[in-house]
């Protein structure tokens, strides 16, 4: 989405020489331009509103507060008297309360040089390529628009996503703060995939289950577990396993355990005491499956903030390319949260991704990252 933007006329924020083209306002804040000529001047720099019968031009409510503010038309009500800018606002925000988060968004695009379009519900909006031509060109993005107040929904976004998917569009989310400034971020529906091959399978290692992880006291020479699968962490002459790698791998077959009085402790067992300690294991397990059966090496997020970071070959040779945070299908978060995740993230040359958990075979991963149109 970079590039430099169009010279288009209808961004230069001044009128045209001679009279502006007039508009009569309507009830619900749309406008008319009966004019032909005007309509027609108006409509063919910058594909501004839908030109009708008899060359009148109708213009949505967005499109009418953008043109007015930057005094590309005159604007009257049916009595004729004259509507200002600050006018119109006000009406707007006693016809629709949310009207001004959509117009910063829509007059933040206009103002970067993009064609602005109307969407298909529920995306207010929809974005042409920069110098791309209505009726010849589709758009590229369809856009939708939040408060920083309004809460980051993952069913909302979700459900835009498919419909992105359906048509083949990608999605735009410009996020007004409470400064009236614009953070966009695109959101897309991702594969994660790495190059890790499984290990053959092996006998099963004696794991010591102390508390609150889990202990590996074998020789380390040759490790109990080959370092190039990325599990756990040396400590000294123990390798130290969180209690999800423990569980995942006992389910392998690849790890049995005793109690700190070395007493056989079973599967289940473990898995009854880890639950007491970790109650959103059953959340984030199958993320951690189906990460590895994917080739991908997860470990610990926590110095980041998210669950995993995830590694495409051996930890030792590469960096993560993901922070991987499992969410429930029906998350819900504020969207300062969501930002800092992402801030984080890219800052660190690494990309955010939402895993939905429970439940969904396989997790479903959304990439967030901050863009500028």
């Amino acid at each position: 989405m970079s590039g430099p933007a169009p010279a288009l006329s209808t961004e230069a924020g001044r009128p045209a020489p001679g009279r502006l083209p007039h508009a009569e306002l309507a009830p619900d804040l749309s406008a008319r331009v009966e004019d032909a000529t005007e309509a027609s001047l108006l409509h063919g720099r910058g594909f501004y509103g839908e030109v009708g019968d008899g060359g009148k031009l109708t213009l949505d409510p967005r499109e009418t507060a953008y043109l007015r503010e930057m005094d590309r038309i005159d604007l009257a009500g049916p009595d004729g008297l004259e509507i200002s800018f600050p006018d119109l606002m006000k009406r707007a925000q006693r016809l629709d309360p949310g009207f001004e988060i959509l117009y910063l968004v829509y007059r933040d695009l206009r103002q970067r040089g993009y064609v602005v379009r109307p969407g298909p519900p529920p995306f207010p909006f929809a974005l042409l390529p920069r110098g791309g031509t209505l009726g010849k060109t589709p758009s590229r993005f369809w856009v939708a628009a939040f408060s920083e107040r309004t809460p980051f929904s993952l069913p909302g976004l979700r459900g835009r996503l498919d419909a992105c998917r359906g048509a083949k569009r990608g999605l735009l989310l410009g996020v007004v703060d409470e400064e009236s400034d614009l953070t966009f971020y695109r959101a897309r529906e991702v594969e994660p995939k790495g190059t890790h091959r499984p290990a053959p399978p092996a006998s099963p290692v004696e794991a010591w289950f102390f508390g609150d992880r889990v202990s590996l006291l074998s020789p380390m020479e040759p490790p109990p577990l080959p370092a190039e699968e990325g599990y756990g962490s040396r400590v000294g002459q123990r390798l130290e396993l969180s209690l999800l790698e423990a569980w995942y791998l006992a389910e392998e077959g690849r790890l049995v355990f005793r109690d700190p009085e070395g007493r056989a402790l079973g599967l289940s067992g473990f898995q009854r005491t880890a639950l007491a300690i970790e109650p959103d294991l059953p959340l984030r397990l199958p993320v951690y499956r189906h990460l590895r059966s994917v080739g991908l090496l997860p470990k610990t997020g926590f110095k980041y903030g998210a669950h995993f970071r995830a590694y495409e070959r051996e930890p030792q040779s590469s960096h993560a390319r993901y922070l991987v945070h499992v969410v429930p299908p029906d998350w819900v978060a504020p969207w300062p949260e969501v930002a800092r995740a992402v801030r984080l993230a890219q800052g660190v040359r690494k990309q955010f991704l939402l895993a939905e958990g429970e439940g969904s075979a396989p997790p479903r991963y959304v990439h967030l990252e901050r863009t500028r149109p």
